[in-house]
């Protein structure tokens, strides 16, 4: 968590709540199920239940009980997926993140590049490769129109997301 001054950059880092810790390494249980990293799990549960704009990424380690290097290489990664984002404070050579606030839709914007990637490298082999019907030709060609399928899908996807988003955010303002 993080106090606040008047300048939305100067920051003075504090505990985090036990109790948002405690779901913090509940969060990194359940990311594993998915078979990524543990610790990438943790550093987006914390983020994720963080009221601070922005966090360190020397306060991660120290929060998490976990060394600098564990951190930032698993920051690294979150950030090129997409999770989270680098955040530069003027005058602070600290890396700070933080996690935007529907990074799930982010998330599944981003998946379409890797999809369309994947799309692409097929076409591109099944051209090496050249026509026929041999196995490496099938799998070829399943491979491209499944991330094809796959990305129209995706397409389909975000618009329903932005619409549930859309009633759900119309409903909040009736209620209050």
């Amino acid at each position: 968590m993080v106090q606040r001054s008047d300048d939305p950059d100067e920051t003075t880092e504090i505990a985090m709540p036990a109790d948002r810790l405690a779901l913090v390494e509940e969060f990194g249980l359940a990311w594993t199920a998915g078979g990524a990293p543990r610790m990438e799990g943790r550093v987006l549960g914390y983020l994720l239940l963080s009221e601070a704009p922005h966090v360190s990424a020397g306060h991660l380690a120290k929060e998490l009980r976990a060394s600098a290097g564990s951190v930032s290489t698993t920051a690294r990664r979150l950030e090129e997926a997409g999770f989270i984002h680098r955040h530069a404070i003027p005058g602070d050579r600290r890396h700070h993140y933080r996690m935007e606030e529907d990074v799930w839709g982010s998330f599944l914007a981003g998946e379409r590049k890797y999809l369309f990637r994947s799309a692409r490298f097929a076409e591109d082999a099944l051209d090496l490769v050249g026509p026929g019907d041999s196995p490496t030709n099938r799998r070829l060609r399943n491979m491209r129109d499944y991330f094809e399928w796959i990305a129209g899908y995706h397409r389909q996807m975000l618009a329903e997301w932005a619409d549930v988003k859309a009633k759900r955010d119309a409903g909040a303002e009736r209620s209050s």
